[in-house]
C-alpha cells in the first residue's frame, strides 16, 4: 500500500515521536528513597526468580517480616504436599488394619513415597507403613522460617541470593552448587544451587523427613502424635542438634529467635489443623 509523501511524513514523525517515548520510559529513574518500592537482586546464579534484596533493608521489624511473607507461600505448599502424602498412608494403614488387599495403584504409591523418603521397605504391611508415617509428617512453619532466618543471615547470604539456598545444604559433586569461599583444603562439598524457593523447600524438608542425622527429631515428633498433642517447633527444634556442629549452642539460638520473633510469627499456620494421625 503506497502512503504518498504526506502519508511518509506522518509515518516518519509517528516513529520519532514513538522512539522518545520508548528512551523515556528505559531511563525513568527510580526514587530508591521510596519505602513501597521493595529491593530486588538481579537474579540468581540460575537467573530465573528475583528475590527481595533484605540486605538493603534497614528497618529490622519490616526486614523480618518481608523475610518470613516471602518464604512463608513455599513452607505452607510444601507442608500441605506432605500433609497429602500422609492422609493416603493413612487411609493404606487403616485398610491393612482392616485386612483389606491393597490395588496396584496403592502399592505403587506406597513404593514410591518410601524412595522419596529413603526408606528401604521390602512388604508392605502394617508395621512397614506405620514406620514409613515417622517420615511422612509436617514440619511446623515457625520452625522452618526461624532456621531458614538463621542459616541464611535473614535471607543476606551469597547461598540464599544466588541459590535460593535458605538452609545451607551441601551437595557432594562437582558444579552442583557454589563453592564456599572458606572451604578447607581437601574438602569437596558445595552449597547447593536451586531452581527456586519450592525446591529449596522440598529439599530441605525431604531432608528432616529421610536423614539419618535427624533421627531423633522424627522420634520427638511421632511421640507428639503419639500423644495427641501439637507438632510445637519448641519441641522439635531439640531434635535438630545434628544440624549444626555447634549443637546445644545452635539449639539454644532457634529457641532464642522463635521467642524473639513470636509477633512475625503468629500467622503460621496451625500444624495439627494440616492433618490428624
Amino acid at each position: 500500500m503506497r502512503t504518498g509523501r504526506v502519508g511518509s511524513s506522518v509515518l516518519a514523525i509517528a516513529v520519532v515521536i514513538a522512539a522518545v517515548i520508548a528512551l523515556r520510559v528505559i531511563f525513568i529513574p527510580i526514587n530508591d528513597s521510596d519505602p513501597s518500592i521493595t529491593p530486588l537482586v538481579e537474579k540468581n546464579q540460575l537467573g530465573i526468580n528475583l528475590i527481595p534484596d533484605f540486605s538493603e533493608m534497614t528497618d529490622v521489624e519490616a526486614k523480618k517480616k518481608a523475610f518470613f511473607d516471602f518464604l512463608r507461600p513455599a513452607v505452607r505448599k510444601q507442608n500441605r504436599v506432605i500433609a497429602g502424602e500422609r492422609k493416603f498412608l493413612l487411609s493404606v494403614r487403616s485398610h491393612l488394619e482392616n485386612g483389606l488387599d491393597l490395588d496396584n495403584a496403592e502399592v505403587y504409591r506406597v513404593q514410591t513415597l518410601a524412595e522419596k523418603y529413603d526408606y528401604g521397605i521390602r512388604n508392605i504391611d502394617i508395621s512397614s507403613v506405620k514406620e514409613l508415617l515417622r517420615r511422612v509428617d509436617i514440619i511446623p512453619e515457625s520452625m522452618v522460617l526461624v532456621q531458614a532466618a538463621n542459616e541464611s543471615g535473614w535471607g543476606s547470604s551469597r547461598f540464599a541470593r544466588e541459590g535460593f539456598n535458605f538452609f545451607g545444604q551441601w551437595c557432594f559433586s562437582e558444579g552442583c552448587g557454589l563453592v564456599p569461599q572458606s572451604r578447607g583444603d581437601g574438602q569437596v562439598h558445595e552449597v547447593k544451587v536451586f531452581a527456586s524457593v519450592d525446591e529449596s523447600i522440598a529439599s530441605y524438608m525431604r531432608n528432616l523427613n529421610s536423614n539419618g542425622a535427624y533421627r531423633l527429631f522424627r522420634s520427638i515428633r511421632a511421640d507428639l502424635r503419639a500423644q495427641s498433642e501439637p507438632l510445637s517447633a519448641e519441641k522439635l527444634i531439640y531434635g535438630l542438634v545434628n544440624y549444626s556442629e555447634r549443637q546445644d549452642a545452635y539449639i539454644d539460638e532457634l529457641l532464642d529467635m522463635l521467642r524473639h520473633n513470636e509477633e512475625f510469627l503468629q500467622t503460621a499456620v496451625t500444624t495439627t489443623a494440616l492433618v490428624n494421625s
